[in-house]
């Protein structure tokens, strides 16, 4: 299981060139989605370090939590079949218990390869963290080992750290999109003291920025509210089009819950004068390229433009 996971992060990841705006400002992506077809990104880096836990515990059994359309549920079913653990699924949303042709293409994809789900009550799901909720489920699934939601926790913070090498300290920023904080803590432990970490968020709270000052000991860091486009998960035309119009020019695809967000809010920015003349931005692809399907049978019901990839 080392070897899977240290031949795939060995190989040096390339920072593509983007463009120069106005004043010499430089936008590189990183490209932590090609890291592997089935687990990229981020989600590569947060599952290395547990699942080489789960193996040292003896544990054969993965336990982890999201939603219908998770980046994380897809990843964590893909590598439990490639490195033989059995994987279970508490997903968000009772009304997923019925027939299969329900279900979203993540979770088609993760039951085919061999996770197993447990459907729960949105109320339900809110209580996943709690000593009560986790007693539930020991004694429902007896021995397991647990990854939180997002995938986020000590050990994933520590396979995060691993985005960054030491060329990238040419850059001034480093930006990523954020969801449960794993990735963005990882970015700031590794980051240079005279850069500049901006994580871009994926949801309306605010929550975010007390939750990961309990995970760094840098201050050089910022959490940036204005581009989560109505909140997780939400698009509108006016982010599908950028999207669209992006991977055209930039043979790059992005996803509309994280990277895509992430992009528009880096390009607007710039527009306003946020960045200093002759900045050098990186931008992390942190992958989820799988959840586009889903999300665009969403776009289909509410008849708004398709993402193309």
């Amino acid at each position: 299981m080392q070897s899977f996971f240290e031949s795939n992060s060995s190989r040096p990841i390339p920072n593509e060139f983007i463009t120069e705006f106005p004043g010499g400002i430089q936008l590189w992506i990183k490209r932590e989605d090609l890291l592997h077809p089935e687990v990229s990104g981020n989600k590569f880096r947060k599952l290395k370090y547990n699942l080489l836990e789960a193996r040292k515990q003896s544990s054969n059994t993965i336990l982890t939590f999201g939603g219908a359309h998770s980046n994380h549920i897809s990843a964590l079913a893909a590598v439990g079949k490639m490195l033989g653990f059995k994987t279970i699924g508490i997903i968000r949303g009772e009304e997923l218990k019925g027939s299969e042709d329900t279900w979203s293409p993540t979770l088609k994809y993760a039951a085919s390869c061999g996770m197993k789900f447990d459907f729960v009550s949105r109320d339900d799901y809110r209580k996943k963290g709690s000593h009560e909720f986790i007693a539930e489920l020991n004694s429902k699934f007896k021995d397991f080992y647990l990854v939180p939601e997002g995938g986020t926790n000590e050990l994933a913070i520590k396979g995060c750290e691993e985005i960054l090498s030491e060329k990238d300290s040419e850059f001034n920023y480093i930006c990523s999109s954020v969801g449960t904080g794993g990735t963005l803590a990882g970015l700031i432990n590794s980051s240079c003291k005279d850069q500049k970490v901006l994580g871009f968020s994926s949801l309306k709270s605010t929550h975010l920025v007390h939750e990961i000052n309990e995970l760094v000991s840098f201050e050089n860091w910022e959490i940036i509210l204005n581009y989560h486009f109505g909140g997780y998960a939400k698009v509108n035309a006016e982010l599908v089009n950028f999207m669209n119009e992006f991977s055209k020019k930039h043979k790059i695809i992005l996803d509309p819950v994280y990277t895509g967000k992430l992009v528009f809010g880096i390009f607007d920015l710039v527009k306003q004068g946020f960045f200093p003349k002759n900045s050098r931005i990186l931008a992390i692809h942190t992958g989820g390229l799988q959840g586009i399907e889903g999300m665009n049978q969403v776009l289909r019901k509410k008849e708004l433009p398709q993402i193309e990839y």
